[in-house]
Protein backbone atom coordinates (compact mmCIF):
# COMPACT_ATOMS: atom_id res chain seq x y z
CA UNK A 1 0.00 0.00 0.00
CA UNK A 2 1.10 3.25 -0.90
CA UNK A 3 2.81 5.87 2.20
CA UNK A 4 1.64 8.88 2.25
CA UNK A 5 3.53 11.40 3.76
CA UNK A 6 2.92 15.05 4.74
CA UNK A 7 4.16 16.46 1.86
CA UNK A 8 2.32 13.95 -0.65
CA UNK A 9 -0.81 15.53 1.06
CA UNK A 10 0.59 18.86 0.95
CA UNK A 11 1.28 18.91 -3.55
CA UNK A 12 -2.62 17.24 -3.55
CA UNK A 13 -3.78 20.18 -1.55
CA UNK A 14 -2.08 22.80 -3.81
CA UNK A 15 -3.54 21.30 -6.83
CA UNK A 16 -7.08 22.84 -5.78
CA UNK A 17 -6.83 24.66 -2.43
CA UNK A 18 -2.95 26.48 -2.62
CA UNK A 19 -4.75 29.22 -0.19
CA UNK A 20 -5.36 26.74 2.91
CA UNK A 21 -2.01 25.11 3.33
CA UNK A 22 -0.68 27.29 5.96
CA UNK A 23 -3.79 26.15 8.05
CA UNK A 24 -3.95 22.41 6.82
CA UNK A 25 0.34 22.49 7.84
CA UNK A 26 -0.87 23.45 11.63
CA UNK A 27 -3.18 20.56 11.67
CA UNK A 28 -0.56 18.48 10.93
CA UNK A 29 1.76 19.72 13.28
CA UNK A 30 -0.90 19.65 16.09
CA UNK A 31 -1.57 16.17 15.47
CA UNK A 32 2.16 15.19 14.82
CA UNK A 33 2.59 16.86 18.61
CA UNK A 34 -0.71 15.11 20.45
CA UNK A 35 0.46 11.28 18.74
CA UNK A 36 3.99 11.94 19.60
CA UNK A 37 5.05 8.38 20.75
CA UNK A 38 2.27 6.70 19.89
CA UNK A 39 1.62 3.38 17.34
CA UNK A 40 -0.42 1.37 15.17
CA UNK A 41 -0.65 -2.15 15.20
CA UNK A 42 1.89 -1.81 12.29
CA UNK A 43 4.42 -0.48 14.43
CA UNK A 44 4.16 2.61 12.01
CA UNK A 45 3.76 5.86 13.52
CA UNK A 46 0.37 7.34 14.61
CA UNK A 47 0.49 10.26 12.59
CA UNK A 48 0.27 7.79 9.20
CA UNK A 49 -3.08 7.14 10.00
CA UNK A 50 -4.74 10.42 9.92
CA UNK A 51 -2.70 11.90 7.55
CA UNK A 52 -3.73 8.98 5.22
CA UNK A 53 -7.96 10.04 6.28
CA UNK A 54 -6.71 13.35 5.53
CA UNK A 55 -5.06 11.94 1.74
CA UNK A 56 -8.20 10.40 0.96
CA UNK A 57 -10.48 13.46 1.67
CA UNK A 58 -8.19 15.74 -0.48
CA UNK A 59 -8.57 13.37 -3.23
CA UNK A 60 -12.71 14.32 -2.87
CA UNK A 61 -11.38 18.22 -3.22
CA UNK A 62 -12.84 18.29 0.96
CA UNK A 63 -12.57 22.28 2.42
CA UNK A 64 -10.27 23.35 4.49
CA UNK A 65 -11.68 22.52 7.61
CA UNK A 66 -12.55 18.67 6.88
CA UNK A 67 -8.94 17.97 6.31
CA UNK A 68 -7.90 19.53 9.75
CA UNK A 69 -10.58 17.50 11.45
CA UNK A 70 -9.31 14.41 9.48
CA UNK A 71 -6.21 15.67 10.27
CA UNK A 72 -7.10 15.86 14.06
CA UNK A 73 -10.13 13.50 14.28
CA UNK A 74 -8.24 11.14 16.69
CA UNK A 75 -6.52 13.45 19.11
CA UNK A 76 -9.42 13.73 21.70
CA UNK A 77 -9.99 10.20 21.42
CA UNK A 78 -6.33 8.95 22.20
CA UNK A 79 -4.62 12.44 23.30
CA UNK A 80 -5.02 14.69 26.14
CA UNK A 81 -7.05 17.12 24.43
CA UNK A 82 -10.46 18.42 24.58
CA UNK A 83 -12.75 20.21 22.14
CA UNK A 84 -12.89 23.56 23.89
CA UNK A 85 -8.41 23.20 22.94
CA UNK A 86 -8.97 22.83 19.21
CA UNK A 87 -11.98 25.69 19.49
CA UNK A 88 -8.96 27.72 20.53
CA UNK A 89 -6.01 26.76 18.26
CA UNK A 90 -8.39 26.55 15.17
CA UNK A 91 -12.24 27.05 15.00
CA UNK A 92 -15.25 25.93 15.65
CA UNK A 93 -16.49 24.32 13.13
CA UNK A 94 -12.88 22.26 13.27
CA UNK A 95 -14.00 21.54 16.48
CA UNK A 96 -17.25 20.53 15.78
CA UNK A 97 -16.21 18.06 13.21
CA UNK A 98 -13.39 16.14 15.47
CA UNK A 99 -16.02 15.87 18.21
CA UNK A 100 -18.77 14.43 16.02
CA UNK A 101 -15.94 11.88 14.95
CA UNK A 102 -14.67 10.78 18.23
CA UNK A 103 -16.25 8.24 20.30
CA UNK A 104 -18.30 8.61 23.14
CA UNK A 105 -16.39 8.16 26.54
CA UNK A 106 -16.77 4.16 27.64
CA UNK A 107 -16.79 5.14 31.29
CA UNK A 108 -20.78 5.88 30.45
CA UNK A 109 -21.73 3.04 29.42
CA UNK A 110 -22.10 -0.65 31.02
CA UNK A 111 -20.92 -3.33 28.13
CA UNK A 112 -19.19 -3.03 25.07
CA UNK A 113 -22.72 -3.46 22.92
CA UNK A 114 -24.15 -0.05 24.53
CA UNK A 115 -20.94 1.55 23.42
CA UNK A 116 -20.93 0.11 20.28
CA UNK A 117 -24.95 1.10 20.09
CA UNK A 118 -24.75 4.46 21.39
CA UNK A 119 -21.39 4.74 18.52
CA UNK A 120 -23.51 3.87 15.57
CA UNK A 121 -26.30 6.30 16.41
CA UNK A 122 -24.19 9.05 17.01
CA UNK A 123 -22.58 8.28 13.76
CA UNK A 124 -25.51 7.97 11.59
CA UNK A 125 -27.29 10.64 12.86
CA UNK A 126 -24.33 12.62 12.64
CA UNK A 127 -25.74 13.85 8.94
CA UNK A 128 -28.70 16.08 10.28
CA UNK A 129 -26.15 18.32 12.01
CA UNK A 130 -23.42 18.40 9.59
CA UNK A 131 -22.89 15.33 6.58
CA UNK A 132 -18.89 16.12 6.60
CA UNK A 133 -18.49 14.21 10.22
CA UNK A 134 -19.64 10.77 8.17
CA UNK A 135 -17.63 11.64 5.32
CA UNK A 136 -14.69 11.83 7.62
CA UNK A 137 -15.37 8.18 9.21
CA UNK A 138 -16.13 6.92 5.89
CA UNK A 139 -12.39 7.54 5.38
CA UNK A 140 -11.45 6.67 8.66
CA UNK A 141 -13.16 3.14 8.31
CA UNK A 142 -11.40 3.03 4.66
CA UNK A 143 -7.57 3.17 6.05
CA UNK A 144 -8.51 0.96 9.12
CA UNK A 145 -9.57 -1.46 6.23
CA UNK A 146 -6.80 -1.31 4.00
CA UNK A 147 -4.00 -1.72 7.11
CA UNK A 148 -6.82 -4.54 8.54
CA UNK A 149 -4.12 -7.01 7.80
CA UNK A 150 -2.26 -6.08 11.13
CA UNK A 151 -5.33 -7.34 13.12
CA UNK A 152 -5.78 -10.97 14.33
CA UNK A 153 -8.38 -12.71 12.38
CA UNK A 154 -11.21 -12.58 14.49
CA UNK A 155 -10.77 -8.67 14.44
CA UNK A 156 -10.74 -8.57 10.88
CA UNK A 157 -14.00 -10.53 10.69
CA UNK A 158 -15.90 -8.22 13.36
CA UNK A 159 -13.97 -5.47 11.51
CA UNK A 160 -15.22 -6.57 8.23
CA UNK A 161 -18.41 -7.28 9.21
CA UNK A 162 -19.48 -4.31 10.83
CA UNK A 163 -18.30 -2.47 7.41
CA UNK A 164 -20.61 -4.27 5.27
CA UNK A 165 -23.88 -3.64 7.73
CA UNK A 166 -23.08 -0.03 8.40
CA UNK A 167 -20.25 1.78 6.76
CA UNK A 168 -21.23 0.44 3.23
CA UNK A 169 -24.86 1.17 3.22
CA UNK A 170 -23.93 4.78 4.47
CA UNK A 171 -21.83 5.26 1.74
CA UNK A 172 -24.30 4.17 -0.72
CA UNK A 173 -26.62 6.51 0.78
CA UNK A 174 -24.93 9.55 0.19
CA UNK A 175 -23.73 8.57 -3.20
CA UNK A 176 -20.32 7.49 -2.85
CA UNK A 177 -19.58 4.94 -4.86
CA UNK A 178 -15.90 4.57 -4.99
CA UNK A 179 -15.70 4.06 -1.33
CA UNK A 180 -18.15 2.12 -0.99
CA UNK A 181 -17.32 -0.25 -3.54
CA UNK A 182 -13.52 -0.68 -2.02
CA UNK A 183 -15.00 -1.30 1.31
CA UNK A 184 -17.43 -3.91 0.01
CA UNK A 185 -14.76 -5.31 -1.95
CA UNK A 186 -12.29 -5.36 1.43
CA UNK A 187 -14.91 -6.98 3.90
CA UNK A 188 -15.38 -9.81 1.25
CA UNK A 189 -11.94 -10.44 1.22
CA UNK A 190 -11.81 -10.70 4.98
CA UNK A 191 -15.02 -11.97 5.53
CA UNK A 192 -14.58 -14.79 2.57
CA UNK A 193 -11.41 -15.18 1.38
CA UNK A 194 -11.48 -18.48 -1.37
CA UNK A 195 -14.38 -16.66 -2.81
CA UNK A 196 -13.03 -12.76 -3.19
CA UNK A 197 -9.65 -14.44 -4.96
CA UNK A 198 -12.15 -16.85 -6.88
CA UNK A 199 -13.95 -14.09 -8.13
CA UNK A 200 -11.37 -11.97 -8.57
CA UNK A 201 -9.70 -14.33 -10.93
CA UNK A 202 -13.14 -14.98 -12.93
CA UNK A 203 -13.30 -10.93 -13.27
CA UNK A 204 -9.63 -10.56 -14.60
CA UNK A 205 -10.07 -13.41 -17.04
CA UNK A 206 -13.12 -12.02 -18.31
CA UNK A 207 -11.41 -8.79 -19.09
CA UNK A 208 -8.97 -10.66 -20.87
CA UNK A 209 -11.51 -12.07 -23.47
CA UNK A 210 -13.28 -8.66 -24.13
CA UNK A 211 -11.08 -5.96 -23.56
CA UNK A 212 -10.25 -6.08 -26.73
CA UNK A 213 -13.31 -5.60 -28.58
CA UNK A 214 -14.16 -3.21 -25.95
CA UNK A 215 -11.49 -0.79 -27.00
CA UNK A 216 -12.77 -0.90 -30.54
CA UNK A 217 -16.09 -0.14 -29.63
CA UNK A 218 -14.39 3.01 -27.70
CA UNK A 219 -12.29 4.16 -31.00
CA UNK A 220 -15.61 3.97 -33.07
CA UNK A 221 -17.76 6.00 -30.76
CA UNK A 222 -15.48 8.22 -29.97
CA UNK A 223 -15.05 8.79 -33.81
CA UNK A 224 -18.87 9.06 -33.79
CA UNK A 225 -19.60 11.72 -31.25
CA UNK A 226 -16.51 13.55 -32.79
CA UNK A 227 -18.35 13.77 -36.46
CA UNK A 228 -21.09 15.30 -34.18
CA UNK A 229 -19.06 17.99 -32.38
CA UNK A 230 -20.29 16.20 -29.05
CA UNK A 231 -17.84 16.88 -26.05
CA UNK A 232 -17.05 13.77 -24.92
CA UNK A 233 -14.61 11.04 -22.95
CA UNK A 234 -15.44 7.83 -22.94
CA UNK A 235 -13.73 4.98 -19.96
CA UNK A 236 -14.22 1.28 -19.48
CA UNK A 237 -16.03 0.22 -16.31
CA UNK A 238 -15.32 -3.01 -14.16
CA UNK A 239 -17.89 -4.01 -12.12
CA UNK A 240 -16.44 -4.39 -8.49
CA UNK A 241 -15.48 -8.02 -6.97
CA UNK A 242 -18.43 -7.86 -4.38
CA UNK A 243 -21.18 -6.82 -6.88
CA UNK A 244 -20.13 -9.61 -9.05
CA UNK A 245 -19.99 -12.00 -6.66
CA UNK A 246 -23.98 -11.01 -5.46
CA UNK A 247 -24.86 -11.68 -9.05
CA UNK A 248 -22.94 -14.75 -9.27
CA UNK A 249 -24.24 -16.24 -5.77
CA UNK A 250 -27.95 -15.65 -7.40
CA UNK A 251 -27.31 -18.23 -10.32
CA UNK A 252 -25.78 -16.51 -13.15
CA UNK A 253 -22.32 -16.92 -14.42
CA UNK A 254 -19.97 -14.84 -14.90
CA UNK A 255 -20.75 -14.56 -18.82
CA UNK A 256 -24.32 -13.71 -17.93
CA UNK A 257 -23.00 -10.06 -16.54
CA UNK A 258 -23.99 -8.47 -18.83
CA UNK A 259 -22.57 -4.86 -17.27
CA UNK A 260 -19.34 -6.66 -16.13
CA UNK A 261 -17.21 -4.11 -18.61
CA UNK A 262 -19.22 -1.58 -19.42
CA UNK A 263 -18.85 1.60 -21.66
CA UNK A 264 -18.75 5.29 -19.47
CA UNK A 265 -19.71 7.68 -21.79
CA UNK A 266 -19.48 11.57 -20.97
CA UNK A 267 -20.89 14.22 -22.07
CA UNK A 268 -21.01 18.05 -21.68
CA UNK A 269 -25.30 18.09 -21.26
CA UNK A 270 -28.40 16.23 -20.54
CA UNK A 271 -29.33 17.29 -24.35
CA UNK A 272 -25.85 15.37 -25.47
CA UNK A 273 -27.22 12.54 -23.49
CA UNK A 274 -29.70 11.76 -25.38
CA UNK A 275 -28.74 12.43 -28.64
CA UNK A 276 -25.57 10.09 -27.74
CA UNK A 277 -27.83 7.19 -26.52
CA UNK A 278 -29.14 7.66 -30.40
CA UNK A 279 -25.77 7.48 -32.18
CA UNK A 280 -24.77 4.33 -29.81
CA UNK A 281 -28.26 2.50 -30.92
CA UNK A 282 -27.48 3.08 -34.87
CA UNK A 283 -24.19 2.14 -34.35
CA UNK A 284 -24.95 -0.95 -32.05
CA UNK A 285 -28.91 -2.62 -31.91
CA UNK A 286 -30.25 -1.81 -28.14
CA UNK A 287 -31.53 -4.97 -26.17
CA UNK A 288 -34.74 -2.93 -25.47
CA UNK A 289 -35.92 -4.25 -22.35
CA UNK A 290 -32.68 -3.37 -20.44
CA UNK A 291 -33.08 0.17 -21.12
CA UNK A 292 -33.02 2.66 -18.15
CA UNK A 293 -33.46 6.31 -17.89
CA UNK A 294 -32.21 7.37 -14.33
CA UNK A 295 -31.34 10.86 -15.53
CA UNK A 296 -35.65 11.70 -16.03
CA UNK A 297 -35.65 9.58 -12.67
CA UNK A 298 -32.39 9.43 -10.73
CA UNK A 299 -32.20 7.02 -8.10
CA UNK A 300 -33.07 7.96 -4.41
CA UNK A 301 -28.78 8.42 -4.06
CA UNK A 302 -28.63 10.85 -6.71
CA UNK A 303 -27.02 8.61 -9.81
CA UNK A 304 -28.26 9.95 -13.22
CA UNK A 305 -27.16 8.51 -16.13
CA UNK A 306 -28.80 6.62 -19.21
CA UNK A 307 -28.42 2.61 -19.17
CA UNK A 308 -28.86 0.65 -22.38
CA UNK A 309 -27.59 -2.55 -23.19
CA UNK A 310 -26.48 -3.30 -26.99
CA UNK A 311 -25.15 -5.81 -29.15
CA UNK A 312 -21.44 -5.66 -29.68
CA UNK A 313 -19.57 -6.48 -32.99
CA UNK A 314 -19.08 -9.88 -31.69
CA UNK A 315 -22.68 -10.56 -30.43
CA UNK A 316 -21.37 -10.14 -27.05
CA UNK A 317 -24.00 -7.61 -24.65
CA UNK A 318 -22.30 -4.82 -23.58
CA UNK A 319 -23.55 -2.14 -21.21
CA UNK A 320 -23.05 1.15 -22.14
CA UNK A 321 -23.66 3.85 -19.28
CA UNK A 322 -24.36 7.77 -20.41
CA UNK A 323 -24.28 10.76 -18.37
CA UNK A 324 -22.98 14.47 -18.20
CA UNK A 325 -19.51 15.06 -17.18
CA UNK A 326 -20.81 16.62 -13.64
CA UNK A 327 -23.65 13.42 -13.58
CA UNK A 328 -20.18 11.70 -13.28
CA UNK A 329 -18.35 13.15 -10.86
CA UNK A 330 -21.40 12.67 -8.72
CA UNK A 331 -22.15 8.90 -9.52
CA UNK A 332 -18.17 8.34 -8.24
CA UNK A 333 -18.21 10.92 -5.13
CA UNK A 334 -21.92 11.58 -4.52
CA UNK A 335 -22.23 14.02 -1.66
CA UNK A 336 -18.25 15.07 -2.05
CA UNK A 337 -18.18 15.95 -5.59
CA UNK A 338 -20.07 19.23 -3.89
CA UNK A 339 -16.54 20.60 -2.66
CA UNK A 340 -15.30 20.21 -6.43
CA UNK A 341 -18.85 21.68 -8.04
CA UNK A 342 -20.00 24.05 -5.00
CA UNK A 343 -17.03 25.50 -3.49
CA UNK A 344 -17.31 27.29 -0.48
CA UNK A 345 -21.40 26.32 -0.41
CA UNK A 346 -20.44 22.50 -0.61
CA UNK A 347 -21.49 22.12 3.20
CA UNK A 348 -24.91 24.32 2.96
CA UNK A 349 -25.63 22.39 -0.53
CA UNK A 350 -25.19 18.98 1.28
CA UNK A 351 -27.46 19.57 3.49
CA UNK A 352 -29.91 20.75 1.75
CA UNK A 353 -30.06 17.98 -0.96
CA UNK A 354 -30.20 15.09 2.27
CA UNK A 355 -33.17 16.87 3.86
CA UNK A 356 -35.31 17.93 0.40
CA UNK A 357 -34.01 14.32 -1.69
CA UNK A 358 -33.23 11.62 0.87
CA UNK A 359 -35.81 9.43 1.65
CA UNK A 360 -32.94 7.63 4.03
CA UNK A 361 -32.14 10.64 5.53
CA UNK A 362 -35.93 11.61 6.05
CA UNK A 363 -36.57 8.05 7.42
CA UNK A 364 -32.84 8.40 9.61
CA UNK A 365 -34.69 11.26 11.23
CA UNK A 366 -38.02 9.19 12.07
CA UNK A 367 -36.46 6.68 13.14
CA UNK A 368 -34.51 8.72 15.51
CA UNK A 369 -37.31 10.69 17.08
CA UNK A 370 -39.34 7.91 17.42
CA UNK A 371 -36.71 5.09 19.14
CA UNK A 372 -35.10 5.96 22.55
CA UNK A 373 -33.15 3.11 22.85
CA UNK A 374 -29.90 2.73 21.42
CA UNK A 375 -29.87 -0.65 20.75
CA UNK A 376 -33.71 -0.91 19.37
CA UNK A 377 -32.70 2.08 17.25
CA UNK A 378 -29.53 0.38 15.69
CA UNK A 379 -31.57 -2.76 15.52
CA UNK A 380 -34.24 -1.11 13.38
CA UNK A 381 -32.18 0.77 11.47
CA UNK A 382 -30.28 -2.18 9.80
CA UNK A 383 -33.63 -3.84 9.35
CA UNK A 384 -35.37 -1.17 7.88
CA UNK A 385 -32.05 1.14 6.14
CA UNK A 386 -29.39 -0.93 5.87
CA UNK A 387 -31.00 -4.00 4.68
CA UNK A 388 -32.00 -4.64 1.15
CA UNK A 389 -34.22 -2.45 -0.53
CA UNK A 390 -37.08 -2.39 -2.70
CA UNK A 391 -37.97 0.99 -5.65
CA UNK A 392 -41.48 0.93 -6.40
CA UNK A 393 -43.26 3.84 -8.43
CA UNK A 394 -46.03 6.09 -7.76
CA UNK A 395 -48.29 6.73 -10.49
CA UNK A 396 -46.51 9.66 -11.43
CA UNK A 397 -43.30 8.15 -11.61
CA UNK A 398 -41.64 9.16 -8.51
CA UNK A 399 -39.22 6.66 -7.34
CA UNK A 400 -40.29 5.53 -3.32
CA UNK A 401 -37.58 3.11 -1.54
CA UNK A 402 -38.66 1.08 1.10
CA UNK A 403 -36.88 -2.10 2.97
CA UNK A 404 -37.47 -5.21 1.53
CA UNK A 405 -40.52 -6.76 3.09
CA UNK A 406 -42.59 -3.47 2.85
CA UNK A 407 -46.14 -3.44 2.23
CA UNK A 408 -48.81 -1.27 0.35
CA UNK A 409 -49.07 0.00 3.97
CA UNK A 410 -45.75 1.11 4.52
CA UNK A 411 -45.85 3.02 0.98
CA UNK A 412 -49.35 4.54 2.15
CA UNK A 413 -48.01 6.42 4.48
CA UNK A 414 -44.59 7.24 3.18
CA UNK A 415 -46.67 9.46 1.07
CA UNK A 416 -48.53 10.64 3.74
CA UNK A 417 -50.30 10.50 7.07
CA UNK A 418 -53.24 11.02 5.21
CA UNK A 419 -53.13 8.35 2.00
CA UNK A 420 -52.14 5.71 4.91
CA UNK A 421 -55.17 6.61 7.41
CA UNK A 422 -57.80 6.93 4.39
CA UNK A 423 -56.61 4.12 2.46
CA UNK A 424 -59.47 1.52 1.25
CA UNK A 425 -57.65 -0.01 -1.50
CA UNK A 426 -53.75 -0.67 -2.93
CA UNK A 427 -53.51 -1.21 -6.83
CA UNK A 428 -50.23 -2.67 -7.90
CA UNK A 429 -49.15 -3.06 -11.48
CA UNK A 430 -52.73 -2.50 -12.77
CA UNK A 431 -54.39 -5.57 -10.24
CA UNK A 432 -56.12 -5.08 -6.72
CA UNK A 433 -53.79 -6.50 -3.94
CA UNK A 434 -53.89 -6.91 -0.40
CA UNK A 435 -52.49 -4.87 2.13
CA UNK A 436 -49.86 -7.41 3.70
CA UNK A 437 -48.64 -8.21 -0.32
CA UNK A 438 -44.73 -7.84 -0.26
CA UNK A 439 -44.20 -4.91 -2.64
CA UNK A 440 -41.22 -6.26 -5.37
CA UNK A 441 -38.77 -4.13 -7.08
CA UNK A 442 -39.91 -1.72 -9.82
CA UNK A 443 -43.85 -2.48 -8.72
CA UNK A 444 -46.16 0.26 -9.95
CA UNK A 445 -48.10 1.26 -6.76
CA UNK A 446 -51.28 3.40 -6.63
CA UNK A 447 -52.63 3.65 -3.19
CA UNK A 448 -56.97 4.34 -3.52
CA UNK A 449 -58.49 6.32 -0.31
CA UNK A 450 -61.74 7.47 1.31
CA UNK A 451 -62.25 10.15 3.70
CA UNK A 452 -65.00 8.19 4.64
CA UNK A 453 -63.46 5.22 6.61
CA UNK A 454 -62.89 3.35 9.77
CA UNK A 455 -59.07 4.32 9.65
CA UNK A 456 -56.12 1.71 10.00
CA UNK A 457 -57.04 -1.84 11.39
CA UNK A 458 -54.68 -2.79 14.50
CA UNK A 459 -53.86 -5.99 11.55
CA UNK A 460 -52.47 -3.09 9.83
CA UNK A 461 -49.40 -2.99 12.81
CA UNK A 462 -48.44 -6.86 12.17
CA UNK A 463 -48.57 -6.35 8.15
CA UNK A 464 -46.43 -3.12 8.06
CA UNK A 465 -42.22 -3.25 8.30
CA UNK A 466 -41.62 0.78 9.01
CA UNK A 467 -41.37 2.28 12.17
CA UNK A 468 -43.11 5.32 10.58
CA UNK A 469 -45.97 3.42 9.37
CA UNK A 470 -46.23 1.90 12.71
CA UNK A 471 -45.67 5.16 14.89
CA UNK A 472 -48.44 6.25 12.46
CA UNK A 473 -51.19 3.88 12.83
CA UNK A 474 -51.01 4.14 16.85
CA UNK A 475 -50.93 7.86 16.81
CA UNK A 476 -54.34 7.14 14.67
CA UNK A 477 -55.50 4.73 16.74
CA UNK A 478 -54.59 6.68 20.68
CA UNK A 479 -56.41 9.59 19.30
CA UNK A 480 -59.29 7.84 17.95
CA UNK A 481 -59.53 6.09 21.46
CA UNK A 482 -59.60 8.99 23.19
CA UNK A 483 -62.23 10.79 20.85
CA UNK A 484 -64.73 8.12 20.87
CA UNK A 485 -64.56 8.06 24.80
CA UNK A 486 -65.53 12.06 24.47
CA UNK A 487 -68.49 10.60 22.05
CA UNK A 488 -66.47 12.51 18.90
CA UNK A 489 -66.18 10.78 15.44
CA UNK A 490 -62.95 10.48 14.16
CA UNK A 491 -62.22 12.36 11.00
CA UNK A 492 -59.49 10.80 9.07
CA UNK A 493 -58.39 13.73 7.29
CA UNK A 494 -54.89 15.73 8.40
CA UNK A 495 -55.65 19.31 8.52
CA UNK A 496 -51.67 20.01 8.71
Amino acid sequence: MEVITFSKLIADVMKYNPSEIEMVTKAYRYAEKNHLHQKRASDEDYITHPLAVAYTLSEMHADRNTLCAALLHDVIEEADVTKEDLQREFNEDVANLVDGVSKIDEITFASKREKRDANIRKLVTSMKEDPRILIIKLADRLHNMRTLHYKEEIKQKEKALETMEIYVPLAHYIGAFRLKCELEDLSLFYLKNDTYREVKNKINLAKEKNEEHLYEMVINLLQVLAKENIERDIKIRTKNIYSVYKELEEGQGIDDIHDLLALKIMVADIKNCYHSLGLVHNEYPPLNHHFKDYIALPKTNMYQSLHTTVFSPQERLVQAQIRTFAMDKIASFGLTAYWDINKGAAKKVMQEDLREKSQFFQALNELNATIVDNREFVDQAQAELFAENVYVYTSAGDIIQLPSGATPIDFAYKIGAEEGNNMILAIVNGQEVSFDYQLQNNDRVKIVTDKITEGPSQTWLDQAKTTSAKVKIKEYNKRNLRLQRKGVKMDTTNDD
